[in-house]
């Protein structure tokens, strides 16, 4: 060392690229969809899986990397993006006499994510499998008891992907959510479209509690439970009002009211059912949220339905303003 010169200061280690953030989802429907929408936004690459060549060119005008999938019969080994994924949401039904498609083909699925660089996942299952407890109010800690196949089928698909992947740093999550409403799928946009409401719907209407939530709370809980390191946690996503269908309807006729120009008619057409059909067994429960906030911290966007029916009356309303300007 030269005397009065001080020495070179050591260059500092070069710190390693983070690794990118890739979401692929399995089944880019509703809700699939709308928190695909909003990650691309902020950043995120995303895959996903669909049923169809007509979804699959919708998404990927999106900007999504969608792969036709039918969970029967394509093979996992196909989907490419799959073992590049860092997080993965699974958002298809169990199918009688099957159950969950993908955990049928339990080796290919594990070994493909094994060998991946997964951190997070999250099974989006239903309410449903707490089965009738009376009208009581239930937690996550409470017993389930199914009774409808469909039912049966969510919970072992809950337990399956829970102990899918036997990996310390894997965070995994199941979220139990309630009847599932946004913009394009709501009560407004049943009366909208003059659908008749389906047989199921029909006796729906005579429950005298239904957990619901807006599409816009559960991409929230999606979004912070990615902070959750190192968790395993079943979560009850539903807002804080488990009013009846009836009631529900009854608001949304009332703010339709003296808007005529909100309705197209389309006669005859019943609501489409996301999930395969079976007899209407009771089922009353109130659905707690409390973990939901508690834990995740969730605070939520649209506590009741009322909140929610508004902002999508709200956006419809902008749209038509948009409209009228630009002629």
């Amino acid at each position: 060392m030269i005397p009065g010169i001080a020495p070179k200061p050591a260059a500092p280690p070069v710190a390693a690229a983070p690794q990118p953030r890739h979401m692929f989802v399995f089944g880019a429907g509703f809700v699939g969809r709308y928190v695909s929408e909003r990650l691309l936004a902020q950043g995120w690459q995303v895959s996903g899986t669909c049923t169809s060549a007509v979804k699959k060119k919708e998404l990927e005008m999106l900007g999504i990397n969608a792969s036709v999938f039918d969970a029967t019969e394509s093979n996992l080994e196909n989907i490419h993006s799959l073992q590049q994924a860092t997080h993965l949401l699974i958002s298809i039904p169990p199918i009688p006499g099957i159950g969950d498609p993908l955990l049928h083909s339990n080796e290919d699925l594990r070994r493909i994510l094994s060998h991946g660089n997964l951190e997070w996942l999250c099974y989006l299952s239903t309410t449903s499998v707490y089965g009738d407890c009376g009208g009581a109010l239930v937690d996550e800690d409470h017993t389930v008891n199914p009774k409808t196949e469909s039912a049966k089928l969510r919970y072992e698909a809950e337990k399956g992907w829970l102990n899918l992947i036997n990996d310390p740093n894997l965070s995994a999550f199941i979220f139990r959510l309630g009847g599932i409403y946004g913009p394009g799928r709501s009560a407004l946009d049943t009366l909208a479209k003059s659908k008749s409401l389906s047989q199921r719907q029909k006796l729906r209407e005579s429950k005298q509690y239904t957990a619901r939530i807006h599409v816009a709370d559960i991409y929230q809980a999606v979004l912070v439970s990615m902070s959750m390191r190192c968790a395993r946690k079943i979560f009850n996503v539903v807002d804080d009002d488990p009013a009846p269908r009836a009631e529900v309807f009854a608001f949304a006729r009332s703010l339709m009211e003296g808007r005529p120009d909100l309705i197209t008619e389309t006669p005859g057409v019943n609501s489409t059912e996301s999930d395969f059909q079976e007899r209407i067994v009771p089922a009353e429960k109130r659905v707690s949220n409390a973990r939901l906030k508690k834990e995740l911290g969730v605070k939520l966007l649209h506590p009741t339905y009322r909140s929610g029916l508004q902002s999508i009356l709200d956006s419809w309303q902008a749209e038509s303003q948009l409209r009228d300007r630009s002629r």
